[in-house]
């Protein structure tokens, strides 16, 4: 039997199990037909529908958009009933101890039907809550842009850069975009920051070039007067697509990136820039895409090799791994690196200040947000567009805006 067989068995009981359970907590609430076989009428169209669209060929962009709609409207039905069977599936525990109990000490029966159906109506309540969330994150969360703020100061930073404010946006996956007029809306919101330089950390597609040809002229409108900088991510390589020979997948690679300077972009491979003002400078580095365990393209040493010891360096690299190992540490002192990749898997809670998760943190030590170790930084960039899962919950799409402070600073 084949590994895919023996995948799809699994996850097939899997969800199986999970309906179950869900469907317990139907049953027990109410005795109507109607409600339940449209409950497993919904259930079923909504699994057929993925599944027709995972099994159809090829994907091309729209059908990546039709993916993702697919994908997302299952999540938005399986997680609710998740939540419905770890309180069911919880409550028969209990009356299983409860009853082995009574057992082992005879006395008297106790009747678990009202008990049964208070804690269905508590596990409907709770599960409404990720339903809701996820329909508002489809419907509108993924426009929700956010600008958030943040003000570094170095004591090694030339003086004619102090105030000197960046503005960092990171994943545009233009193959996932449908609205054309939200997406104005958060590039006029970019320029609204009026920051001197735009640093833009990869994954301006989802697969395939083609994806950008609709959104060109909307990312011309970015600016900002000491230029505009950017590196690949690792969607941007054409990696995750079937293609019929070779040569189609370096030609769409060429095509992703002469998409940069089309938007007025300078796409540093490998490479570095100086920005100059009032006669002082500070270093831009750019590397191909670098993360753990995949498509580790860059190279930092050729990348910095003509910058040099004593430079202010600002390192643009798009997955945070890169700074976890390899970065951090180094001797050349990287001052601030910027990178994106997570999207904190666009799902979470934040509440600034107070607390902060997601499935994300237990696979990237930086998430999300602004890191410090050994006396650098890395900001960790959540993204501008969305990718997989068409919307965001909780974890809202992200433009972010750095100002450089002379001075002393805590390591």
């Amino acid at each position: 039997m084949s590994r895919w067989i023996i995948t799809l068995i699994i996850f097939s009981a899997i969800f199986l199990f999970v309906e179950i359970y869900a469907f317990q907590a139907i049953k027990t609430l109410t005795k109507s037909r109607l409600i339940k076989w449209s409950w497993l009428l919904i259930s079923a169209a909504v699994y057929a529908n993925f599944l027709y669209v995972i099994f159809s060929t090829p994907r091309s962009a729209g059908q990546t958009i039709s993916f993702q709609l697919a994908a997302g409207l299952m999540l938005t039905f399986l997680i609710p009933k998740v939540v419905l069977l770890i309180i069911m599936f919880g409550e028969d525990v209990f009356r299983v101890f409860t009853k082995l109990f009574s057992f082992l000490s005879p006395g008297e029966t106790k009747d678990f039907s009202g008990r049964r159906e208070f804690v269905a109506k508590i596990a409907l309540g709770l599960a409404a809550i990720p339903f809701a969330s996820f329909l508002y994150g489809i419907w509108q969360g993924r426009y929700n842009y956010k600008v958030l703020k943040y003000q570094l100061t170095f004591d090694d930073l030339p003086d004619a850069f102090d105030g000197f404010k960046i503005t960092q946006i990171s994943d545009i996956h233009s193959g996932s975009f449908t609205n054309k007029e939200k997406i104005e809306y958060g590039v006029n919101l970019i320029n609204e920051q009026k920051s001197d330089v735009m640093l833009f950390t990869g994954d301006i597609v989802n697969n395939m070039a083609n994806e950008m040809d609709s959104w060109i002229d909307v990312f011309k409108q970015l600016e900002a007067p000491f230029g505009k900088y950017s590196v690949l991510g690792n969607h941007d390589y054409g990696d995750y697509v079937q293609w019929d020979k070779p040569e189609d997948k370096v030609a769409n690679f060429q095509a992703v990136k002469d998409i940069h300077p089309k938007i007025g972009f300078d796409l540093l491979l490998d490479e570095h820039r100086y920005i100059e003002k009032d006669g002082h400078k500070i270093a831009l580095i750019g590397v191909e895409n670098w993360g753990k365990g995949f498509n580790q393209a860059g190279d930092l040493q050729k990348a910095s090799s003509l910058v040099a010891q004593d430079d202010f360096k600002i390192l643009m690299t798009h997955d945070p791994s890169h700074w976890e190992y390899q970065v951090k540490e180094d001797d050349f002192n990287y001052h601030l690196t910027l990178s994106g990749h997570t999207h904190g898997l666009q799902m979470g809670i934040e509440i600034p200040g107070f607390f902060r998760w997601s499935p994300s943190q237990y696979i990237y030590k930086q998430w999300a947000g602004l890191y410090s170790e050994f006396g650098r930084f890395i900001n960790v960039n959540r993204g501008f567009g969305y990718h997989a899962f068409p919307g965001r919950v909780g974890i809202w799409p992200e433009i972010t805006v750095i100002e450089l402070k002379k001075g002393s600073h805590d390591s």
